[in-house]
């Protein structure tokens, strides 16, 4: 296993930490969905939808902002900010800019393997955003 200094970890682009952010942000809601209720596949799926949308991910990124040290607003930034985004129909530009910080955020800190650090941010999205 490999653990990224921070400094390694800002030399990798914000739209691939937020490739690999947004399977580490779906792997975690699918995970926690699946442990809060045994219910079929369709509904799983729908309410992961649900969780992995940009609107409910720019939702998110106003929950966790304030809590968020000084690195790791930057990458948020960086990944907000990151040119190269096609929006898909289901959102806007500003939401769809927004989710893609969020998700370049969970790329940098698995890559330095803060696996605490992300269960933090995430219980905080998970608890106080509204689908």
């Amino acid at each position: 296993m490999v653990i990224l200094e921070q400094k390694d970890a800002n030399q990798y682009s914000p739209l691939t930490l937020a490739f690999l952010g947004d399977a580490v942000y779906e792997q975690l809601v699918r995970e926690r969905l699946v442990l809060s209720a045994n219910m079929p596949v369709r509904k799983l799926h729908q309410a992961a939808v649900d969780k992995v949308r940009a609107a409910f991910q720019s939702k998110a990124v106003d929950v966790i902002e304030p809590y968020l040290s000084e690195d790791e607003e930057l990458v948020l930034k960086r990944g907000r900010n990151a040119t190269g985004n096609t929006v898909p129909k289901s959102s806007n530009p500003i939401e769809y800019r927004r989710a893609t910080g969020l998700e370049a955020l969970f790329g940098y800190l698995y890559l330095q393997k803060k696996s605490d650090r992300i269960v933090e941010i995430f219980d905080l999205i998970w608890y106080n955003t509204e689908v």
